[in-house]
């Protein structure tokens, strides 16, 4: 779990392919520091688990199916990324649960100034993600824990306003109109969508489940 609050932006060292799988190597030092072997560590992101370590890099092993749903395959050597290693019980939590599960991505198709801030438009390339999107929730772009500004269903699209200090201190300061972002919706809003439309797609579960109908019934979701 990661609260989407970037500790550095590494750089991509190396990239090893074998058709949908590839082996990462990623410049680091801030979080190296406790570094373990099997530590996941959030990469643009993603949650991807250390392989191998020395005292400047790392390597993570990328799967066909985080290839396939994520900016991670477009990745070049000397490409930034958002870093940030899994968070601690007790530590302080600034940003919101982050899992680090992807859910697709999405191309930036505005970047416009507005007084100190930078305001970007985001369109999903699955537009189904939008019902998770909910104007001043929460939102992950490329591991950033962001406030939505608003959304436009009919334009298939929504807006995140940025400021200085997040500009420079993450991979947003180097993308523009037609780059990818790493979109992970918030896990509150998934789960409760999922429990309100589990009865239409699993009609078996209805007949087993009048336990939680009961309770969304009772607490007016029903």
């Amino acid at each position: 779990m990661f609260t989407g609050l970037i500790e550095e932006m590494g750089m991509l060292r190396s990239v090893q392919r074998r058709g949908e799988a590839m082996i990462l190597g990623i410049a680091a030092s801030k979080v190296l520091e406790d570094v373990k072997l099997g530590d996941s560590i959030a990469v643009n992101g993603v949650c991807l688990t250390v392989v191998e370590f020395d005292r400047t890099s790392f390597a993570v092993d990328v799967m066909p199916e985080t290839y396939r749903h994520t900016n991670l395959s477009a990745l070049k050597p000397g490409a930034p990324l958002n870093l940030e290693r899994a968070m601690q019980a007790g530590a302080r939590f600034g940003g919101h649960l982050v899992q680090g599960h992807v859910d697709g991505t999405g191309t930036i198709r505005g970047r416009t100034a507005e007084a100190n801030a930078v305001v970007f438009a985001i369109e999903p390339d699955d537009r189904s993600m939008l019902r998770h999107v909910v104007q001043q929730g929460s939102i992950t772009l490329d591991g950033i824990s962001l406030t939505v500004v608003s959304t436009d269903p009919d334009a298939g699209a929504f807006t995140v306003s940025i400021i200085p200090h997040t500009l420079r201190e993450t991979v947003l300061q180097h993308k523009h109109p037609g780059d990818t972002l790493n979109i992970e919706c918030d896990i509150l809003g998934k789960y409760v969508d999922h429990l309100l439309n589990w009865r239409d797609h699993a009609p078996s579960a209805r007949k087993a489940g009048g336990l939680t109908e009961s309770i969304l019934r009772d607490n007016g979701f029903m």
